[in-house]
């Protein structure tokens, strides 16, 4: 089993550089199916050599090779952080199908992009929720087809309910928002109901912590909602079954 994770822990790797790329093209209409990794800087491409998760950024120290223009510890980071997580779900999930702990991963890399892409520009694309739901359906439908309308009642219900929330106040909760929560619905089933709990109970906990540091002036504060339902996305699928099995128990 411990090879099988180091794999993990390799694939998310792998996985989280190619989510910073993502991340940055997909917002400014650059395709990262052919273009070639380039120097947000000067534009320079970048040698292979240059481009090995966390590896390249800790010998060149943070600093771009061509130009020497600050590299952000948030790729890095980001690397580490789908890697330990993809790690962790196919420990946790380890008699799971092999299929179902493939959704899992796709669905880690779907909001890591999405969580990057909505601190940075405040958007959540539809090209990567639509990516991430195909992905999700064309391994569901052939590997698990008795559980494929649990996750379509999951997604009306999560986007229904968030779709009513952006009505009642729009300028707290975007079309985005609502729009993942659907994908998550459909990724995780029953399981988005505490994935949802807890992204609201985040979510609020840190709108008081901002309250009470800033007073009424954090009102005017815009913070974006989408890394919040990623985190609430990520407890649901760990141990989102097992929190509704102990409800229900």
């Amino acid at each position: 089993m411990a090879g099988i994770v180091a794999i993990a822990f390799l694939l998310g790797l792998l996985a989280g550089s190619f989510v910073t790329a993502v991340a940055h093209r997909v917002p400014r209409g650059i395709s990262f199916v052919a273009a070639r990794s380039e120097c947000p800087s000067c534009g320079t491409q970048i040698a292979a050599y240059d481009n090995l998760p966390v590896v390249s950024w800790a010998l060149l120290r943070g600093s771009a090779r061509c130009c020497g223009a600050r590299i952000s510890p948030r790729y890095p980071l980001t690397e580490l952080g789908l890697g330990f997580l993809f790690a962790l779900t196919v420990l946790v999930h380890q008699d799971s199908s092999t299929a179902a702990v493939a959704i899992d991963l796709v669905f880690l890399t779907m909001l890591a992009a999405v969580t990057l892409t909505d601190l940075e520009r405040r958007i959540i694309p539809n090209k990567i929720l639509l990516a991430g739901a195909i992905l999700c359906l064309a391994i569901a439908i052939p590997t698990d087809p008795g559980g494929v309308p649990e996750r379509a009642i999951a997604a009306a219900a999560a986007g229904g309910l968030f779709f009513l929330v952006a009505l009642a106040y729009p300028a707290g909760m975007g079309l985005g928002d609502v729009k993942l929560a659907a994908v998550m619905g459909l990724f995780l089933g029953r399981a988005v109901a505490p994935a949802i709990l807890f992204a609201l109970l985040i979510g609020s906990l840190v709108g008081v912590a901002l309250m009470a540091r800033h007073g009424s002036g954090a009102r005017k504060m815009a913070i974006p909602f989408g890394p919040f339902l990623a985190l609430g996305g990520v407890i649901g699928m760990l141990v989102g079954d097992q929190l509704i099995d102990l409800y229900l128990g």
